[in-house]
């Protein structure tokens, strides 16, 4: 029993341990047959979700006669392609500070670049006519708390120095825009964010790759890879693929390449969807541009409205299980799922009485420093690109497209980024990462509690170029 005010729980009495996403959605695609036998492709890529889709496209865009093939264990976009909020954001870099703090030489080319990315996405949704919501609404970073309003000023004037476009509003003019009675302010991001339906997204890039030819390939675990002189096999649990070049795009899964694994971890993130707002409870909480919010905490709640008028609300513990394991009994948590109804209400109140319908969590492809890395194996033949940490939406298509970068041959501004030519630190190895972990999240959490102030674990993992902040 979880020990939660009954008061709470009954919101939760109508909930389905299920994907708002994939819930009886008409445009979802019909499925791919399994690899069977042995086939040929100059291309390769295992995985399909937003990095892998965005491979196979792009490799077709540049290179039509290019044979692409995709291979993918489960369904198209059943890992975190489909699991998520539908947070599109600019950022390469899980946001301006944590890449500030890493890159601060190559931050205006890397703020550039996160913006040119996020109009090809737009564009790319426009010219394959993808109907997946897509709307540019930017984003809300709430205070909740007097010290998270701290700094708030001066990573604004940083922010549009770099060419971002935002500012800070006071509590009278958050409180406009969206009205909670936790609300003392927020940084305002005019058009860094869009929101969309990430399902519907991956479908859309889905269907992209097979208007240009390129060939998916269904419940087809990949379970080798055998490097020849001439090739690269890989080998599925039927078939093979003889390829000049592979792109793995498995990210929170086990990586093919055993080097790469030290580097990644999941952490499962857990989201509430509410049934439909009615009239009157939109005009209780305002909310009329429908701007994505975070909340301003190291430990945060981040949510949005669906394009039904619901409420998706996510996030605050990222938790990790012992030993890294990716399994499906994790995907439901009563007690989280109570934390997080509990907190929906403190900001909401006005709210009292609605119903959560749809729970569900997803795995997340974690590195120490919160922002994609890029590997190569086999003199070049192979690529990989990961550790997305929960903000990949947009990123994954720029992950893509230097991936594809690296496996070409082309040397351009991205591949010539630190971020791209240097790994994050690795994870130390069990059981010292679990307590590692769990050292880290409780001083987090400690900091939420404290005014944000770091204790000596957390500011001796800043100057060890880790800075857990989420």
């Amino acid at each position: 029993m979880v020990n939660i005010d009954p008061k709470v729980l009954r919101h939760l009495a109508d909930l389905q341990p299920m994907l708002y996403w994939l819930d009886e959605d008409p445009l979802e695609p019909d499925s791919h047959s399994s690899l069977i036998g042995e086939i040929e492709a100059d291309l390769c890529v295992v995985g399909a979700g937003y990095t892998g889709l965005w491979t196979a496209l792009l490799a077709k865009e540049r290179n039509p006669e290019r044979e692409v093939v995709v291979i993918e264990q489960r369904e198209t976009g059943a890992g975190a392609s489909g699991r998520n909020g539908g947070f599109c954001n600019s950022s390469l870099t899980h946001g301006f500070l944590n890449g500030y703090t890493r890159f601060k030489d190559e931050m205006a080319t890397i703020e550039r670049l996160g913006r040119e990315n996020l109009d090809a996405i737009e564009e790319t949704i426009k010219r394959y006519r993808i109907e997946c919501d897509w709307q540019r609404t930017g984003e809300l970073r709430v205070a909740v708390e007097p010290w998270q309003l701290d700094g708030m000023k001066e990573e604004a004037e940083l922010r549009n120095k770099y060419g971002d476009n935002v500012e800070v509003l006071n509590q009278e003019q958050i409180q406009k825009r969206v009205k909670s009675p936790r609300y003392l302010g927020a940084l305002f991001d005019h058009d860094g964010t869009a929101i969309l339906d990430p399902a519907r997204l991956v479908w859309g890039l889905e269907r992209a790759c097979i208007s240009l030819g390129v060939k998916i390939y269904e419940n087809s675990t990949v379970e080798s890879l055998d490097y020849q002189s001439d090739c690269i096999v890989v080998q599925s649990s039927y078939g093979s693929v003889k390829a000049q070049r592979v792109a793995l795009a498995t990210n929170v899964f086990k990586s093919l390449v055993r080097s790469a694994r030290k580097y990644v971890i999941p952490v499962y993130d857990y989201q509430l969807v509410t049934e439909p707002l009615s009239k009157e409870q939109m005009e209780s909480i305002g909310w009329d541009g429908r701007e994505g919010i975070s909340d301003s905490g190291n430990q945060f709640h981040y949510y949005r409205i669906t394009q039904e008028g619901c409420i998706l609300w996510g996030g605050l513990e990222a938790i990790y299980n012992f030993r890294g394991k990716v399994r499906q009994e994790y995907e439901v948590s009563p007690e989280t799922f109570a934390t997080l109804a509990g907190n929906f209400l403190k900001t909401f109140p006005q709210l009292e009485g609605i119903s959560f319908t749809h729970g569900w969590a997803g795995a997340i492809d974690t590195c120490t420093r919160f922002s994609p890395f890029w590997g190569m194996d086999a003199d070049g033949r192979v690529g990989y690109v990961m550790g997305y940490t929960g903000l990949g939406v947009a990123a994954t298509r720029f992950g893509a497209e230097t991936m594809l970068d690296l496996l070409d041959g082309i040397e351009n501004e991205r591949t010539q980024l630190r971020m791209v030519r240097r790994k994050p630190l690795p994870f130390p190895p069990e059981p010292f990462r679990y307590f590692f972990i769990r050292i880290t999240q409780w001083s987090i959490n400690r900091a939420d509690q404290h005014e944000g102030k770091r204790n000596f674990w957390l500011k001796t993992l800043d100057r060890l170029g880790l800075g857990f902040d989420s």
